[in-house]
């Protein structure tokens, strides 16, 4: 009985004990100082390091007095070098150069829209017709009068090879004619103003107004949006950290997610310019769209290669463990039996860039190395496993 109550009072100090410590650390958290804290850091992982080895020593002690071996199993893989290269990625935005709204160049009633809304056109097609409040009128006179001043300057001209007349009046027809030439030039290309051409091979991507509206040049009277869906391109912007591997030319994987479609592709420019609010810069990457899908302002996904290393160690992200002071480790093999027994032996390790689950390892794990993979998080450094691999 007496051993009991004892058993008590040591269980009841030590919770008392433990409950003194986790209030300790939480005043300490919330009102200590950064030596204080500092301090009590460095402590703990005192402690933990000399747990671990205390729990590796009690491991090998436990394997070699077990007679009966629950050894832990585990898978492994054998590191190989390989090309790595690490993409980039980045979303941007599809463009185009030549999505305009067409306006008329003079006032007037439109008179006739002649394409419709998907309706593919030529550079120079008609579009639409605008009154031209009688100009065809006038240029049908002109041109009458032009052509009877043209007729009396050509009589003149041959009277004055022939030495008939005077020079006085050949000067004056000639005068006459050319004046009422520019004039009808003038009165023309006024004219061709009533008539909206395409201004470049496209689609007509909407029709703005009705035959019947009045219109005239400037803001609030545009007639047609006309887009170039052959002469696309991906905008995005790339972090200034990058401006040394992104260059002009270089490949590009283009992903629209919407549409399920990846190509190819270049950078045709690369921006001069740092934006001083997010520090990056724009590039340019051309869209060959022989589909006619990609619209402007649809989301493009891109890589970019911006490193390649030709001899790489790559390993999963999954199996790297980090300790006390920062590092990172994995577990592989050592003495390994023809049982497929072994020893798991803690190797740090440094890292480099990441493409999806994989990482580089730069530094201290070698070709051929036998890596655990299933298990890396439950085995201790020195203990026995077994090798399952199938």
């Amino acid at each position: 009985m007496r051993k009991v109550y004892s058993l008590l009072i040591i269980t009841v100090f030590l919770i008392s004990c433990g409950e003194k410590k986790i209030i300790s650390i939480e005043s300490l958290v919330s009102s200590g100082t950064l030596t204080e804290l500092k301090e009590k850091k460095k402590e703990i992982a005192s402690n933990l390091e000399t747990i671990n080895k205390d729990l590796e020593a009690i491991n090998r002690a436990i394997s070699k007095k077990d007679t009966v071996k629950k050894l832990p199993l585990i898978t492994t893989f054998t590191t190989k070098t390989e090309v790595f290269n690490h993409y980039l990625e980045i979303q941007g935005n599809v463009k185009t150069k030549q999505n305009i709204l067409v306006y008329p160049e003079i006032p007037g009633i439109l008179r006739k829209i002649l394409v419709k809304e998907g309706q593919r056109v030529s550079k120079g097609q008609l579009l639409a017709v605008i009154d031209d409040g009688g100009l065809s009128n006038q240029v049908a006179q002109l041109e009458a009068t032009t052509q009877l001043a043209k007729t009396t300057f050509e009589r003149q001209k041959r009277l004055w090879e022939e030495k008939i007349g005077s020079e006085i009046q050949f000067l004056q027809t000639k005068t006459n004619y050319e004046a009422q030439r520019n004039s009808l030039q003038q009165l023309k290309s006024q004219q061709s103003k009533a008539s909206i051409r395409a201004p470049f091979s496209g689609v007509i991507d909407d029709v703005l107004k009705e035959p019947g509206t009045v219109i005239a040049p400037g803001q609030g009277s545009e007639v047609f949006r006309i887009v170039n869906l052959k002469n696309m391109y991906v905008e995005a912007e790339v972090p200034e950290k990058y401006i040394a591997s992104i260059t002009k030319n270089k490949e590009v994987k283009v992903a629209f997610p919407v549409l399920g479609e990846t190509l190819i592709s270049q950078i045709k420019q690369v921006g001069s310019f740092i934006n001083p609010n997010n520090r990056s810069f724009k590039i340019e990457v051309s869209v060959a769209n022989k589909s006619g899908n990609v619209k402007p302002n649809l989301t493009a996904k891109l890589q970019i290669n911006d490193y390649t290393k030709m001899k790489a160690i790559l390993i999963p992200q999954s199996i790297i463990s980090e300790n006390a002071k920062g590092e990172q480790f994995i577990y592989v093999l050592k003495d390994k039996k023809p049982n497929n027994e072994a020893v798991a032996a803690r190797l740090i390790i440094e890292t480099g860039k990441t493409q999806g689950d994989m990482i580089e390892v730069t530094k201290n794990l070698s070709e051929n190395a036998e890596v655990i993979m299933e298990g890396a998080r439950s085995v201790n450094n020195g203990q026995v496993v077994k090798v399952i691999n199938k």
